[in-house]
């Protein structure tokens, strides 16, 4: 008898074994089923030769252990004249908390995945064209998700979320009349989309390609307007971009290397009431932590500091240095750790967010296939 009860264990073991690999799951550790990580981070390596998702579990220093490494059964993509951003985005990978699903961008393949969450392992659920060409950023809105294409002229594409599938709408595609043969691709292609914290709008930068921040108004159902209010920026190459807690919009300009504040009208206008320098090189992405607001520079190498009002100013905190090539970065939901990719290597580097805002570095991770890679979420 017991020896039945042992081969019925080791069968057991073996099944469970053979059914993660077969769905993408990492194998977990004595040390992992020991412990509960609640907030992991996921960073995306967007790596040419088979896009992946590196799940990291967070220590209590705020240092990153890689937990696994889970295919998207897709290819990264790298666009012409990029460096250190071969997608040239922010937002390409997205995190739905509701449904605890992960979206990440497959530019080479013009695919999406979809993984479900399960703590700091994933569980690849979907592989399905992007609906345009070069997908680089998602949003998500309650049951909506909406993919940013970057090429072709760039265009968005609607999705609904049923179970742990998106479908996508064949009525939800807007175009957005970009110059497709317009040089260097990176600089002339969209920065990002996402919508409003209210709900009413779904707002995308174009850089340089139509020096615009554009604002599609949302019908019932998140249903996207035939065409948006072009906000016209010239100069500007808006790029990555947040809300403030009041649902100002504070957009980075890459052109002037600054953080501009502006208010979205229901109408969809845009109303200035702000521009702050970086005084740094390729200011392009933007993050949250702790009420402070912290702007990626690509050519310096360095985030940048910000402190704001109720009514969206800025004040400038000063600079910290990061590893070469700063891109994209999160930050924990508790908004006491900062996370910054460095495309130069494939660095992320971490840092401690103290209560004036201030960064304390806490150590790296080299991610493994993430040199250029954008893509990173932290719960």
């Amino acid at each position: 008898m017991r020896s039945i009860l042992r081969t019925t264990s080791v069968l057991a073991a073996a099944g469970a074994a053979l059914a993660a690999t077969v769905l993408g799951i990492g194998p977990a550790s004595a040390s992992d089923q020991q412990q509960h990580y609640a907030a992991p981070v996921f960073v995306q390596s967007d790596s040419p030769d088979g896009n992946t998702v590196v799940a990291y579990h967070r220590a209590a220093d705020g240092s990153l252990h890689q937990a696994g490494v889970y295919a998207t059964g897709g290819r990264g993509g790298v666009l012409a004249g990029s460096m250190v951003d071969h997608l040239a985005s922010q937002g390409s990978l997205a995190y739905d908390a509701r449904h605890r699903l992960l979206y990440a961008v497959n530019a080479g393949s013009d695919t999406v995945t979809v993984f479900a969450v399960h703590g700091d392992r994933l569980e690849r659920r979907q592989v399905l064209a992007s609906g345009g060409s070069f997908p680089v950023g998602v949003a998500v809105h309650g049951d909506q998700v909406y993919l940013l294409n970057a090429l072709d002229g760039g265009s968005v594409q609607g999705f609904r979320r049923v179970g742990e599938q998106l479908r996508p709408l064949a009525d939800q595609h807007r175009v957005l009349g970009l110059d497709p043969s317009a040089i260097p691709q990176f600089t002339h292609t969209p920065g990002q989309l996402a919508v409003t914290p209210d709900g009413h709008a779904l707002v995308v930068t174009t850089k340089a390609g139509g020096q615009s921040i554009d604002v599609f108004p949302l019908g019932p159902g998140g249903a996207l307007a035939p065409t948006p209010v072009v906000n016209a920026e010239p100069g500007a190459v808006p790029f990555g971009f947040v809300f403030d807690a009041r649902g100002h919009l504070q957009v980075t300009e890459a052109g002037p290397n600054a953080v501009a504040t502006f208010a979205i009208g229901r109408d969809g206008h845009l109303t200035p009431l702000g521009q702050t320098p970086t005084g740094q090189a390729a200011t392009c992405w933007l993050a949250t932590a702790g009420g402070h607001l912290y702007a990626s520079n690509a050519g310096s190498a360095s985030l940048s500091t910000f402190g704001s009002d109720t009514h969206g100013a800025l004040t400038p905190l000063g600079n910290t240095p990061t590893d070469p090539g700063t891109v994209d970065a999160a930050a924990s939901a508790d908004g006491h750790y900062l996370y910054v990719q460095t495309g130069g290597k494939g660095v992320v580097d971490e840092f401690r967010v103290r209560a004036d805002g201030a960064l304390s570095r806490v150590g790296s991770v080299t991610v493994p296939g993430g040199v250029g890679g954008e893509g990173i979420v932290a719960l």
